[in-house]
């Protein structure tokens, strides 16, 4: 009787294991191709449906620039501008983006040719460890031009005049990308001078 209970036993805990094999909880998840053009350049990848915007471009491109700081949208190291506006590249999923235009770090200028934002830079010192200033120069570039399309901020005086360059409007612009080295003064100069102020 005992030997019967225990082979019976046996059978149940091995079509168990055999079940839990079968139906097991851990899956493979889905990867999904997706196109955009990075940089003026057509790219394709193959990504899995997790993959960040920001995760593509370093991990998959190899675009190195756009830095990784936070990994939770509040330092803007990872800003990119696409289809000409700018977002937390961290925020986003790569197949959010088939068919989009980004810009990087990259695409800006080159060592022997800077965009004037990256001149203004290195002209005003707006940076010390460089490790932000990626995402500070897209968000610069971008700052000016939300500003020329008469897109209010939270310190616009009045929403139904286009706003104008002030280092009020800067400041509250760029407040979502973190400088730890504290070179905003000098952040604010490089603006003022590429928007064509004087501060």
């Amino acid at each position: 009787m005992m030997a019967t209970a225990a082979a019976s036993v046996v059978a149940a805990n091995s079509s168990a294991t055999t079940h839990a094999q079968t139906t097991s909880p851990v899956q493979d998840h889905a990867s999904t191709p997706v196109s955009f053009t990075v940089n003026g350049t057509p790219r394709e990848l193959l990504v899995d449906n997790r993959t960040t915007l920001l995760d593509a471009l370093r991990e998959n491109l190899h675009l190195t620039g756009t830095k990784k700081g936070c990994d939770h949208g509040q330092c803007g190291a990872c800003t990119v501008m696409v289809d000409g506006r700018r977002i937390n590249s961290c925020l986003t999923l790569a197949v959010m983006h088939e068919g989009d235009e980004i810009i990087t770090i990259e695409g800006l200028g080159t060592p022997e040719h800077l965009h004037p934002m990256q001149a203004a830079f290195v002209k005003h010192d707006g940076f010390q460890c460089g490790y932000c200033t990626p995402g500070q120069i897209c968000s610069s570039i971008a700052v000016i031009e939300e500003i020329k399309a008469g897109i209010p901020s939270h310190v616009t005086a009045d929403i139904t005049q286009n706003a104008e360059v002030t280092d009020l409007e800067i400041r509250e612009r760029m407040s979502g990308n973190i400088c730890r080295c504290g070179a905003y003064p000098n952040i604010v100069a490089a603006i003022n001078e590429i928007a064509g102020r004087q501060a």
